[in-house]
């Protein structure tokens, strides 16, 4: 398998994916605006997120693909059906005991990560409404985290890359046709959301029938539990929580401050995060996923070279394409909020307070792609304490960054905070990987890296001249010259980033590299 061009076909539907995101966050801003509904229904959205990275794609996934390829590579298929079908059974039944909990207790949970909410009585009633109306979410994402960790060990990357484009179809759906006939029109977006997961299950099915490894799932949990593998994925994935419980405490610890500083906040926030999962979604997500079954194989086939080769050319990959997409955000960052969302009821206001925590985004942009690059180097080995140890240690330092930068910086400081953490742990998890001889690093990297400063330079030279010559707020009554402006300004950014490298000797052609 051609890992360079499976990567390349990935992120192309994971393009697809973040770009219907934009355009659904691009319809939300302009129908919303940011309000203290729409940080209502942002505060909601996060606790079944929450759980569904608990539950699915997050710990879920860690645990279960490197055990479903040794299965694969060492007992067959037939095996491998058999703990899919028992695992299935397992985690939908366990996810529907949590949401009729969760729905039972949704009015103390928004209390407790949203406190600030509460000062306005109708907003944190209509957070309540949603989050309910939500929560099915979380049963029907597991479901669709079990079918891609199935997909993704029989190399079968593009379904599950594909899928989260529904959601965004649901939510463009919702905003444009069903919000502006109901009477809170927020409540439109909570139902686009339940829609929007049972589509993504609907996907999967045929994927999964077309391999043979459609799981059937039980109506007695007690059973499945039995099975040694089912066994053997628990005591991996609970671990894999605390590691991922760890991110999504620092996230609602992040919220609760922002719904005590000025109302939006929660919304500005939430802008910036989307444009900041762009890049790392398209490069952190999908190299993740296909080095998890390649590194989890090296595992099983006990290639060490093989191990160590794959991580040096996810990180070179990494930092060639996550350092440009860092320089891009934070010196672009009025221009695009300004051309993504500046439209209705989102205002000028709201550009120049979005833009701030964009930018201290950027600074830690490539250490939370790393993360999702060097993390899977531990689950594809069945270490997941590891991790877990380093991310506890990482929330506990974020806290304390948030404690120095949120009195300066405001909103900016969550995401600063947020960023520098990101780094902290792709360091540790780098160190880790060093000391341990499982990452060994290739030849030639000082040139390389000195090849991408003198290219980052050139590129931020003309960002930069580009984004203080043109008024991009003040476009905002010519919004096809502005976004075709800020295309053009992007071409020649890439343009004159790939091209000095070119001229410095990098070639494509380098990057290459086929799975064993």
């Amino acid at each position: 398998m051609n890992l360079l061009k499976t990567l390349a076909a990935i992120s192309s539907l994971t393009m697809l994916s973040r770009v219907t995101g934009l355009l659904r966050e691009s319809l939300f801003a302009r129908a919303f605006g940011a309000s203290i509904y729409t940080d209502a229904f942002i505060v909601a959205f996060r606790i079944p997120n929450l759980l569904r990275r608990l539950f699915a794609e997050g710990a879920f996934s860690q645990a279960f693909v490197p055990i479903l390829s040794e299965y694969k590579n060492r007992q067959g298929e037939a095996a491998s059906k058999a703990l899919a079908d028992h695992v299935a059974t397992t985690l939908v039944w366990a996810t529907v005991l949590t949401c009729l909990v969760g729905i039972l207790a949704t009015p103390a949970i928004l209390y407790a990560i949203a406190t600030g909410l509460a000062n306005h009585g109708p907003a944190f009633d209509a957070s309540v409404l949603m989050t309910r109306i939500m929560f099915p979410y979380i049963a029907f994402m597991s479901f669709v985290a079990l079918a891609g960790g199935i997909l993704n060990t029989w190399r079968e990357f593009k379904i599950p890359a594909f899928t989260p484009v529904l959601l965004n179809v649901s939510f463009i759906v919702a905003s444009l046709f069903v919000a502006p006939h109901m009477a809170q029109p927020i409540y439109a977006m909570a139902f686009a959301v339940v829609a929007g997961g049972l589509l993504q299950v609907g996907i999967q099915i045929p994927a999964l029938m077309k391999i043979g490894m459609l799981p059937r799932i039980g109506l007695n949990p007690l059973a499945s539990l039995r099975d040694a593998g089912v066994r053997q994925v628990l005591r991996k994935m609970g671990p894999a929580v605390f590691a991922v419980s760890a991110a999504q405490i620092s996230l609602m610890i992040n919220t609760n401050i922002a719904s005590s500083l000025t109302a939006g906040s929660i919304s500005w926030l939430s802008y910036a995060d989307r444009l900041m999962e762009f890049p790392t979604a398209m490069l952190g997500v999908a190299l993740g996923t296909i080095l998890l079954p390649s590194l989890s194989k090296a595992k099983a086939d006990d290639n060490h070279t093989e191990y160590s080769a794959l991580l040096d050319w996810g990180l070179r990959l990494t930092f060639l394409l996550a350092l440009p997409a860092a320089v891009g955000m934070a010196t672009l960052a009025v221009p695009l909020i300004a051309t993504l969302f500046h439209y209705g009821k989102f205002s000028a206001l709201a550009v120049t307070m979005s833009a701030q925590p964009l930018i201290a985004y950027s600074l830690g942009l490539i250490g939370i792609i790393l993360v999702k690059i060097l993390a899977p180097a531990f689950y594809a080995r069945q270490d997941i304490k590891t991790p877990v140890k380093i991310a506890i240690g990482v929330l506990v330092a974020t806290q304390l960054m948030n404690f120095v930068f949120v009195p300066y910086f405001a909103v900016a400081g969550l995401a600063l905070s947020i960023g520098l953490g990101a780094c902290l742990n792709a360091i540790f998890l780098f160190w880790s990987l060093r000391r341990r001889g499982i990452y060994v690093a290739h030849k030639g990297w000082l040139a390389f890296l000195a090849k991408l400063s003198v290219a980052l330079a050139a590129m931020a030279a003309v960002a930069l001249a580009c984004a203080r010559q043109i008024d991009w707020i003040g476009m905002h009554a010519h919004p096809l010259l502005r976004i075709a402006t800020l295309a053009l300004v992007i071409a020649v950014c890439a343009l004159c980033y790939f091209g000095v490298l070119f001229a410095m000797g990098l070639r494509f052609r380098d990057f290459k590299r086929v799975a064993l």
